[in-house]
């Protein structure tokens, strides 16, 4: 099995993410207002979990799932990685996760005055966090399954 701690770090990102989700599938994007200090937190809050979340399943879970079926090597490329996870139907596509690293570069770098592309990057993030849960569940259904 996979060590418990990979699992408690993202369990932790992901139950701090949701909280941040459920409030911002609550705001009304067509009126949000970037002064509002509570709102900036919130995106802020979803933004940073994200980030780590992503970083997280690719650096550490990725490899550690794959290492446990016998399918990983130290000196393997990340896009290897992305072609065996998506071989054994974990992921839907490696483009699908390199889309999801896009999206992670593009909302953590913010600029005065574009909130249209902070609000479209944020929306697209929902979605990729969504898919990043289902990812996630199915490592943890399938590593157990698989003791």
């Amino acid at each position: 099995m996979i060590e418990t701690d990979i699992y408690d770090v993202l369990n932790m990102h992901f139950s701090r993410a949701d909280q941040a989700v459920l409030e911002i599938r609550e705001f009304d994007f067509n009126s949000i207002r970037f002064d509002n200090f509570e709102v900036v937190k919130t995106f802020d809050t979803f933004i940073y979990r994200f980030s780590k979340i992503q970083d997280y399943m690719g650096e550490k879970l990725f490899p550690a799932f794959l290492d446990r079926l016998g399918e990983y090597k130290r000196s393997m490329p990340f896009r290897d990685i992305l072609t065996t996870l998506e071989r054994l139907e974990i992921i839907s596509s490696s483009q699908e996760w390199m889309n999801y690293r896009e999206i992670r570069n593009s909302i953590t770098h913010e600029y005065p005055g574009s909130y249209e592309d902070i609000i479209d990057g944020i929306k697209l993030a929902l979605n990729a966090f969504d898919d990043m849960g289902e990812i996630y569940r199915r490592i943890k259904f399938y590593d157990i399954k698989g003791r």
